[in-house]
């Protein structure tokens, strides 16, 4: 057996049209928080509602990117009302970005039709094979996650 007739090429298959799903997803529910958001600044804004409170040198590590390119998203943001910078408490040089009271209805708005559709289609599955789905994907997000900074710590 080799390429995808193999159950690994068959989990890379799965996992492609998955990630394909997913992008056109965060397309999807990046306009519907704001005609403007590209899904970069929709992935942003989740962070940050996440987090509650993050500095934007905290999310130029977490996306990997630098700190223009987060900048310039936290701008839209900013501009289109979803986030606010505040003070840092705890370095008064420093600003925190957070979620507006309106960026946190729409962000709730638009992930409520998403949910939705995965909990309808989940719901016809057996509760046990969601709950091995569940556990699956999280060792596998674990294991990749610990693989891929296990490649930055050697690299640097």
């Amino acid at each position: 057996m080799t390429g995808r007739s193999t159950p690994h090429g068959e989990v890379e298959r799965e996992l492609a049209v998955l990630l394909r799903r997913a992008r056109a997803w965060s397309r999807d529910v990046a306009t519907e928080v704001h005609p403007d958001l590209q899904p970069a600044a929709y992935a942003l804004l989740a962070r940050v509602d996440e987090l509650g409170s993050v500095r934007a040198s905290d999310l130029c590590s977490y996306f990997g990117i630098d700190k223009g390119a987060i900048s310039r998203q936290v701008g839209l943001l900013e501009r289109v009302g979803l986030v606010i910078r505040e003070p840092d408490p705890d370095d008064g040089r420093a600003q925190r970005v957070v979620v507006t009271a309106e960026g946190r209805k729409r962000l709730e708005h638009a992930r409520s039709g998403r949910r939705r559709l995965m909990h309808d289609q989940l719901d016809q599955w057996p509760e046990e094979d969601v709950a091995t789905l569940a556990r699956l994907l999280g060792r596998f997000n674990r294991q990749m996650n610990a693989a891929v900074e296990g490649d930055h710590e050697g690299s640097g």
